[in-house]
């Protein structure tokens, strides 16, 4: 395959182009905000586990005071009930009068009983409902420091897009005065060679694979039209003559 010179120039060019747009996107792709991001969402997503849980936990401790409650209440209205009939003097019989006593002492302990349970279950209470601060505060600050990290990461990647779309606009123009044939070549190696499909020749040496070419690719190199496109006997890429080739 032969091209001018100077057309070989122009696709260095093309491939620092290239090897830019290489850069940019692993640069986008390796944002230090991405891990940050990854990492606190694991971290909300587990505060947030441990707030629906504390959450049910408030709940149901409510609906269990609330049944203590109820409970007292009711030992209350029998006692007071009871207490009314034994001061109506509507009880008459030894008995049942001694029955209805023992009936009021054995409501009032159980009164008691049932007024430290609801004392109990509203520390429990209170104490989930401290919890639920807690993990609520903690969720939020989480959630802000995401939000800070997200917008942050947003306008790095807009930047470094807007880097791309100039330098793969920059490249379009470059890429229009290569050779068809010559450009076609050229981008078949960069897939083959991991991004890189031709290389400038600088001191006799291979810039590609960084491999110093021998005396006789040296002679084979010199006695080669300018117009030849070459390729380097080691890595195959196209080797691209320059004045600082050293030949």
């Amino acid at each position: 395959m032969n091209a001018a010179p100077a057309d070989q120039i122009r696709l260095l060019d093309v491939q620092a182009l290239d090897v830019r747009l290489s850069q940019l996107a692993h640069k986008r792709a390796s944002l230090p905000e991405h891990a940050e991001i990854e990492s606190l969402t694991k971290d909300l997503t587990q505060l947030r586990d441990l707030l629906v849980a504390a959450q049910t936990e408030e709940s149901d401790t409510a609906r269990e005071q609330t049944k203590a409650e109820q409970d007292v209440d009711q030992v209350r209205q029998r006692a007071a009930r009871d207490q009314q009939r034994l001061d109506s003097g509507a009880v008459t019989s030894p008995k049942d009068l001694e029955n209805l006593q023992r009936e009021i002492v054995s409501l009032a302990k159980r009164q008691g009983d049932l007024e430290d349970i609801v004392l109990e279950v509203m520390e429990r209470r209170e104490s989930v409902q401290e919890r639920v601060s807690e993990l609520t505060g903690r969720v939020a600050s989480v959630q802000g420091r995401t939000d800070e990290t997200t917008a942050r990461r947003d306008a790095a990647q807009q930047e470094l897009d807007g880097e791309a779309a100039a330098v793969t606009k920059e490249r379009e123009v470059v890429a229009q005065s290569v050779p068809a044939d010559l450009l076609k070549l050229y981008e078949k190696l960069r897939v083959q060679q991991g991004g890189v499909g031709a290389a400038r020749l600088f001191q006799r040496r291979c810039e590609g694979c960084r491999l110093e070419l021998n005396i006789t690719e040296i002679n084979e190199v010199r006695a080669a039209a300018p117009d030849t496109v070459l390729r380097c006997e080691n890595c195959r890429r196209i080797l691209v003559r320059t004045s600082e080739s050293g030949l």
